[in-house]
């Protein structure tokens, strides 16, 4: 039976003959921004129609503009895996992909990864190596040092340009304070610390004099990484430029905090410590635990959005509230540091 939360031409996709390819099995996945089809050997990841202030899907040009943002981007580390931006029509009530009629829909096509390389499941698994961590430094460190920079870039990593970001996140938070997943004090005692931390105006000016901000990922963690026979780093950040205009230390500090939310402390310090070495990077330790604390706020913040978004099921959106219960812990931890 349809589920009648959905839009109608996500409802439409759930069914094979929807696609121009084989698709024999086709699950939905959600997050609070897309529906994301898995569906043969392709995967389809559609915009929600939303507005969070710090992203504006809300119009479908915006939503085709931002797709297509999105494959430029993330060519950058897997050129192989995006293939595309698809197109849902519509026509007499039919919805297909790339097919005949009006446009109703963009998404991002991509070539399907190996489900049980998905760096979070080998995490589970006790399968995360050092070597493995090696190799992902390996595809990090030139990235970095190819990444655009520049004035332009650069003036997002002053302490004025982050406490923009990080601020935010408590102000949106504000009303979810005192819930299951969020104590007031802790609350207070995260953004008192990010304060803080952010009157050191001279830490954030020697990263920018380091050359160490960058047009970076923005969305560093293990849910965005695949270890297959190629690793793949995808999905980062397209639709909000000062998200991913950002110290290198911002992207470092969110899969070390991604480690830590694991039980992984050793390989996140081993990490940590070898991405330095390898990038000669010697600034970077100081800002590391102001940025692990920001990065686990902003998870556990998309937890609480997710949870309350009202297409997303009471099982989805009961984990999502345990998660974020969690990250807000680990933020709290870091600010105790």
């Amino acid at each position: 039976m349809a589920d009648s939360t959905l839009p109608p031409f996500i409802q439409a996709l759930l069914q094979s003959d929807a696609y121009p390819h084989p698709a024999p099995e086709i699950t939905l996945v959600q997050t609070h921004i897309s529906y994301v089809l898995l569906a043969g050997d392709f995967v389809y990841k559609i915009k929600k129609p939303v507005d969070f202030g710090f992203l504006n899907f809300t119009a479908l040009e915006q939503r085709k503009h931002f797709c297509e943002e999105e494959l430029v981007l993330n060519r950058r580390l897997c050129p192989s895996l995006y293939l595309g931006l698809a197109t849902i029509t519509e026509q007499g009530g039919t919805f297909s992909l790339d097919g005949p009629g009006t446009p109703v829909e963009y998404a991002v096509k991509m070539a399907r990864m190996p489900e049980e390389r998905m760096m979070a499941k080998v995490i589970a698994q006790g399968g995360l190596t050092k070597d493995i961590l090696d190799r992902i430094i390996g595809i990090l460190v030139p990235f970095y040092a190819k990444a655009e920079s520049g004035p332009a870039i650069e003036q997002f990593g002053t302490a004025q340009a982050v406490s923009v970001n990080v601020l935010e996140n408590f102000e949106q938070t504000q009303g979810f304070v005192g819930c299951a997943a969020l104590s007031q004090g802790q609350f207070e005692a995260i953004s008192g610390y990010a304060r803080d931390f952010l009157t050191h105006e001279d830490l954030f000016a020697g990263r920018i004099a380091a050359g160490r901000v960058r047009d970076c990922h923005g969305d560093l963690y293990s849910a965005n990484i695949c270890l297959a026979d190629e690793i793949y780093i995808y999905d980062c950040i397209e639709f909000n430029q000062r998200f991913r205009y950002c110290d290198v230390a911002s992207d470092v500090a969110f899969l070390a905090m991604d480690l830590d939310f694991h039980g992984l402390p050793e390989l996140s310090a081993y990490f940590v410590e070898r991405f330095c070495r390898a990038a000669n990077d010697t600034t970077l330790l100081p800002m590391l635990n102001f940025y692990k604390c920001y990065r686990a706020y902003v998870r556990g913040k998309i937890g609480l959005f997710t949870a309350h978004a009202p297409e997303v099921d009471p099982a989805t959106a009961e984990n999502c509230l345990n998660q974020a219960k969690k990250y807000f812990a680990l933020a709290e931890r870091y600010a105790a540091a």
